[in-house]
C-alpha cells in the first residue's frame, strides 16, 4: 500500500471510522495516482481499515486505472448497472454489514449519493474526510514540487507568449488563442482555468471574459493563466502596458507590486497566513485604493488550482516548510483598469521560492 493511502488508513483508525468514500477526481488522483473525469458517472474509493481499498470507476475506465499503477481491485460497471449494488457487496466482502460512521468528502458530494448510502446502512454517520485529506495535501514532496516547477515554467512560457503576441488590432481572443495553441504544442491538453488576456478598462474586472475588444495604444494588459502538467497546476498573473503608460496606470503598478513583495519578504515557516494578506492589503489601503482590492490575497496550489488553504486576512494557521500556493494582489478600477501581478510560492526551510519567474517589472511593450 503506498504511503498515501498508509496515511489515510491510519487516519480511519484514529478517527474510528468503518470506511471511506473519497469520490473527487482530485482526491482520487491524490491517493491512487489515476485521474479520471467520470463527468455524471460515479467514480469511487474505498478505503476499509485493514482490508485492501477498491476503485469503482465506468466501465469505461477500467484499463487506464490499472495502467495509472492501481494494484488493487477495480469494479467498472456499465450505465446500465447501479454501482452502489457493487459497492454494497464489496463492502460486505471486506466485513462491512452495517457501517455506523464513515468519511466522505462533505463540501462536494451530491446529497443523492450520501442518501443512496444512508438508505442501505441506516445508522450510518458522516464525517468530514477533508479534514485529514486537507492536512495530508497540505505539505508537497519533493516529486511534488518538481513537477510544480516545471508547471510554473510553462506559466511563464504563456505569458511570454501573449506578450509576443500583442499588437495594435488584435483582439484578446486571438491574444489567448496564440497562447493556449502554443501551449498545446508543448504538450499540454488541459489549462488550469479558463485563460484571461484582458485589455484596457476590462483589465478592471478581477474575473473578466476575453472577447473581440481590440488591442489599442495606453491599454493594460492582463493575463492571468495556468496548465495541468501530470496532475498539477500552475497559476499567474501578470499585467502590462501597451505603448505607453499613464501616471494613474504607473502609480497602480508601483503599489500592487509593492504590495506582492511585502508579503512575499514574510513569507516563511512560522508566519502566520492571515499576516501573508493583510501585508499587501495595508500597502494598498495606504496608498488609497483598499476598496478596490475586493479578494484575499491568495489559495493552496497543487493538484487542484485553488485548494487548502485560503489566504484570506481571518487564517490564523501558520506556514510550514513544503506549503505552496498563490500570491496575488490587485487594483481594480471600474471603467479604467487594473493590475494584478501573482505569484506560485513554495516554503523552503528558512524562507520562500517563487516557482514562477516572470518578470515583474512594468513593461511597455511597443
Amino acid at each position: 500500500m503506498n504511503k498515501r493511502l498508509s496515511k489515510m488508513t491510519d487516519w480511519l483508525i484514529e478517527q474510528n471510522q468503518d470506511f471511506a468514500y473519497i469520490h473527487s477526481s482530485s482526491n482520487v488522483f491524490y491517493l491512487s495516482s489515476f485521474h479520471c473525469e467520470p463527468h455524471e458517472r460515479l467514480l469511487g474509493l474505498f478505503i476499509v481499515p485493514n482490508q485492501e481499498p477498491f476503485l469503482v470507476v465506468p466501465g469505461m475506465e477500467v484499463s487506464q486505472a490499472r495502467d495509472a499503477g492501481w494494484e488493487y481491485e477495480i469494479i467498472g460497471y456499465s450505465d446500465s448497472e447501479d454501482p452502489f449494488d457493487f459497492i454494497h457487496e464489496a463492502l460486505k466482502e471486506r466485513g462491512v454489514h452495517q457501517p455506523t460512521s464513515a468519511s466522505i468528502e462533505k463540501g462536494t458530494l451530491a446529497y443523492e449519493r450520501a442518501e443512496e448510502l444512508q438508505t442501505r446502512y441506516p445508522k450510518l454517520q458522516f464525517h468530514s474526510a477533508e479534514l485529514g485529506l486537507n492536512q495530508f495535501r497540505l505539505i508537497k514532496d519533493e516529486k511534488e514540487v518538481e513537477v510544480l516547477r516545471e508547471a510554473a515554467a510553462l506559466a511563464d512560457f504563456g505569458v511570454e507568449t501573449g506578450v509576443k503576441a500583442l499588437r495594435e488590432g488584435v483582439t484578446e481572443m486571438e491574444v489567448l488563442a496564440t497562447i493556449e495553441f502554443e501551449l498545446k504544442k508543448k504538450g499540454i491538453r488541459e489549462m488550469s482555468f479558463s485563460t484571461m488576456v484582458l485589455f484596457g478598462e476590462k483589465s478592471g474586472q478581477p474575473h473578466g471574459n476575453p472577447g473581440d475588444r481590440q488591442l489599442k495604444k495606453g491599454d493594460l494588459v492582463l493575463f492571468d493563466l495556468g496548465v495541468v502538467l501530470n496532475g498539477y497546476c500552475s497559476d499567474i498573473t501578470r499585467t502590462v502596458a501597451f505603448g505607453e503608460v499613464n501616471e494613474k496606470q504607473k502609480e497602480i503598478y508601483d503599489t500592487v507590486l509593492r504590495a506582492l513583495t511585502e508579503s512575499l519578504h514574510i513569507s516563511k515557516p512560522g508566519t502566520r497566513l492571515g499576516d501573508i494578506d493583510l501585508a499587501s492589503r495595508n500597502v494598498i489601503s495606504n496608498a488609497g485604493y483598499g476598496d478596490y482590492f475586493p479578494h484575499r490575497i491568495g489559495h493552496g496550489i497543487g493538484i487542484e488550482v485553488h485548494e487548502f488553504p485560503s489566504l484570506s486576512e481571518k487564517n490564523d494557521s501558520l506556514l510550514q516548510e513544503g506549503m505552496t500556493y498563490t500570491i496575488e494582489p490587485g487594483i481594480y478600477l471600474p471603467d479604467v483598469g487594473g493590475v494584478r501581478i501573482e505569484d506560485d510560492v513554495l516554503v523552503t526551510e528558512n524562507g520562500y521560492e517563487t516557482l514562477t519567474k516572470y518578470p515583474k517589472e512594468l513593461q511597455i511593450i511597443e
